[in-house]
Formats: C-alpha cells, sequence, structure tokens
C-alpha cells in the first residue's frame, strides 16, 4: 500500500472537529462540511486530497489514511496546523 485517495476537514479545535463528526454522523454530506468549515485550501474541493502517498502527509494524518478502517470518519486528529476529520476512499 503506497498511494491512498483520502478526503479532510481541517478546523482550529477539538471541539469544532467532535461537533463536525457529529453533524456528519447525523448524515450531513461531508463535501459540504468541507466547503464551509475547513481551512485547508482542499476545503474548496469538499475536502477531497486527492491521490496521497505514504509520507507524504503530516505523520499523525499519514497513519489514519495507511492504517484505519476505510470509509469511516475519523478524528479529531491533531497536527500542526489543527484538527482533522479524516475519510479514507481506498489503498492501493
Amino acid at each position: 500500500m503506497n498511494k491512498a485517495m483520502a478526503r479532510h476537514i481541517l478546523v482550529k479545535t477539538a471541539a469544532e472537529a467532535s461537533a463536525l463528526k457529529k453533524r456528519l454522523a447525523k448524515g450531513e454530506a461531508f463535501d459540504m462540511l468541507a466547503r464551509k468549515y475547513s481551512s485547508c485550501p482542499s476545503g474548496k474541493k469538499g475536502g477531497d486530497l486527492g491521490e496521497v502517498r505514504r509520507r507524504q502527509m503530516v505523520p499523525s494524518i499519514d497513519k489514519v489514511i495507511f492504517t484505519q478502517p476505510l470509509r469511516e470518519t475519523h478524528g479529531p486528529i491533531k497536527s500542526k496546523f489543527g484538527f482533522h476529520l479524516v475519510q479514507v476512499y481506498y489503498r492501493d
């Protein structure tokens, strides 16, 4: 597994990420929440990170992308940028 396709939402606090995770669990669309709340440039694309390779992302996000179950919302995950919610579509 050297490649994966993932999307994420980046916010400033764990509380913000937790609140968004609850909204996702209730059925709100990940891409819409990413466009509205994510501070990452990928937010404009619904949080889509595209295809990423191992060690391309910060270590805490890389670990989730390459080890955690697919199609679940993982997080809040802390990085030097803030707090992330991550979904992984596939790994190759």
